[in-house]
C-alpha cells in the first residue's frame, strides 16, 4: 500500500500541466498566479514524489522528458477523478460553478446570454461570467487560461482541448430589396455593381459564399468590425453581406432583406463549446454543453 508520502499531489500535477502545455516556467506559473521561482519549486517537489525527471530545463524554455510526456495523460485523468469525490459525496446536488465562457459579441448576445440567464433557474448555484471577443482572440485566452471555455465556429486543432458540438451554422448572403432593385444581383459577375460588406480585410464571413462561387469581384468593400453592424448596414441598403442565417431569418420573413443568388449552396460551419482536457468541472461543462445544444439558435 502506498504511503501519502509518495504520492503526487494534485496540486503538483496541476502546475505540472501548465507547465506542460506552455513549456515555459514563467508563462505557467503567470497562468497560476504564482513566481516562477515557485512553480519551478512544486515541479522539482513532484519529480521527487515520483522519482524522475519530468523536464528538461534549457536558458528559454523546458522540454518534456520520456517520462514527463507518459504522466499527461495520468496527471489528466487523476485530477478528473479527483474531482469525481466531490461529485460522489454531493450525489443528486447540483455542484455550484463559476466559470468565464469566451464568445463573439453576437452570439453572446442574441443566444448564449438569454440563455444563460435561463440557466440559472434550473442551477442556481451556477455562475457564468461572459468575454466577448473575436475568433483568434477567444482562442488565445483559452489557451492562456484566462477564460475557461468558448463557444466558436473557428477552427481548432489543439489537442489538449475537448470540444462539444453545440449546433450547425449556416449562412444567407443577403441585401436590401431597394438596393436590389436599383441594380440587381442576378450572377455571380453583377457583384461588380455592388459593395460588399464584411467584418476584416481577410473578410470572413464572405468565404462562406466564394466556397461556391469562387472569388467575386465587388465595385468596393466596407469593413465593419462586427456582425451587428454588418446587419445595420446591410438593412440601410449600404451594401450586400453573408451573414448568419439566425440573425436575418427574421428580416427575410418580414421583407426586410432578400435573399442574393438562393439557388447557391453556402458553406455552412458549427458552434463548438470547447475547453482545456484537464479542466476540473469537464462534467459540468458537459451539462452546459447539453444545455445549449437543446436550444436553438436565435
Amino acid at each position: 500500500m502506498y504511503e501519502q508520502a509518495d504520492l503526487p499531489s494534485l496540486e503538483g500535477l496541476r502546475y505540472f500541466l501548465a507547465a506542460a502545455e506552455h513549456r515555459n516556467f514563467r508563462r505557467a506559473a503567470e497562468q497560476m498566479h504564482i513566481t516562477a521561482a515557485a512553480l519551478g519549486q512544486r515541479i522539482k517537489q513532484l519529480e521527487q514524489q515520483l522519482g524522475a525527471e519530468l523536464f528538461v530545463r534549457e536558458a528559454r524554455a523546458v522540454k518534456l522528458t520520456e517520462a514527463g510526456h507518459r504522466l499527461i495523460d495520468a496527471a489528466i485523468t487523476t485530477l478528473r477523478e479527483a474531482a469525481r469525490c466531490r461529485s460522489a459525496v454531493h450525489a443528486g446536488e447540483s455542484l455550484p460553478l463559476a466559470i468565464t465562457l469566451g464568445t463573439r459579441f453576437e452570439l453572446g448576445m442574441s443566444w448564449i446570454l438569454p440563455n444563460i440567464l435561463a440557466l440559472q433557474t434550473e442551477r442556481p448555484r451556477w455562475s457564468i461570467d461572459l468575454y466577448f471577443g473575436s475568433g483568434p482572440d477567444l482562442l488565445e485566452r483559452l489557451q492562456a487560461r484566462q477564460v475557461d471555455c468558448i463557444v466558436t465556429s473557428a477552427p481548432v486543432l489543439h489537442k489538449r482541448w475537448t470540444t462539444e458540438f453545440l449546433h450547425t451554422e449556416t449562412y444567407a448572403f443577403v441585401a436590401a430589396p431597394a438596393l436590389i432593385e436599383q441594380s440587381p444581383f442576378q450572377s455571380p459577375e453583377d457583384a461588380r455593381y455592388h459593395t460588399l460588406l464584411d467584418i476584416d480585410e481577410s473578410l470572413p464571413l464572405t468565404r462562406y459564399l466564394t466556397s461556391a462561387t469562387g472569388e467575386l469581384s465587388f465595385a468596393a468593400f466596407r469593413l465593419c468590425g462586427a456582425g451587428f453592424a454588418i446587419h445595420d448596414m446591410v438593412l440601410r441598403g449600404l451594401g450586400v453581406a453573408v451573414l448568419p442565417e439566425y440573425m436575418v431569418q427574421p428580416d427575410l420573413e418580414q421583407g426586410r432583406l432578400q435573399q442574393i443568388l438562393p439557388t447557391t449552396a453556402l458553406l455552412s460551419d458549427s458552434f463548438r463549446l470547447i475547453f482545456s482536457r484537464d479542466a476540473v468541472h469537464h462534467a459540468q461543462l458537459r451539462q452546459l454543453a447539453a444545455f445549449l445544444r437543446a436550444r436553438p439558435l436565435s
